[in-house]
């Protein structure tokens, strides 16, 4: 689905029902969020929940923002789950309601910070273990054919190296 129409449906169906249509701001900071979480692999609930939270000038209760974006308990609720754990939202006291309300951390180091620690590291890790296994299969391959998987494995571990050189120049990049 194109990104306008993903800003046309949301338009028609915030209208279409009981809740305040999104605003023109409101639709193309959700459009952002949801382009940027799709990079991460992220659902695009997570973009529309923080895009909303980020240009709301109120912390809002999961009520409002299942509302809002026409979003199921459970994807609001597994998106605001993750965006907490990533240090993307916080939760706020509303004074006479006892739902929890969320805004949006605008300071995204602590997102990317956590993004990287979270998940990134882990698959590198990953990644690392499965080079060593797949070393340590080469002796199966024919000699003619060793070769190639070699070099071929060689070039993995130099993508790798270089992606393990680059989280911590990003880590300091984003904290400073």
């Amino acid at each position: 689905m194109s990104a306008q129409t993903d800003l046309d449906s949301l338009e028609h169906s915030a209208a279409t029902a009981g809740s305040p249509a999104l605003s023109e701001l409101e639709i193309e900071a959700i459009d952002l969020f949801i382009s940027l979480i799709r990079l991460l692999g992220m659902p695009k609930s997570v973009g529309e929940l923080y895009g909303l939270l980020f240009v709301s000038p109120v912390a809002l209760p999961m009520e409002t923002l299942m509302d809002r974006l026409k979003m199921s308990k459970g994807s609001a609720s597994q998106g605001l789950k993750l965006l907490r754990s990533f240090g993307a939202v916080k939760t706020v006291y509303a004074a006479g309601d006892r739902r929890d309300h969320y805004v949006a951390e605008m300071d995204l180091s602590h997102f990317a910070t956590n993004f990287i620690k979270g998940e990134l590291q882990p698959h590198l890790d990953n990644g690392l273990r499965r080079l060593d296994r797949m070393e340590q299969l080469l002796g199966k391959y024919s000699p003619e054919n060793r070769e190639i998987a070699e070099n071929r494995l060689a070039r993995l571990r130099h993508w790798h190296e270089k992606g393990q050189a680059m989280l911590p120049w990003l880590l300091k990049f984003l904290v400073t």
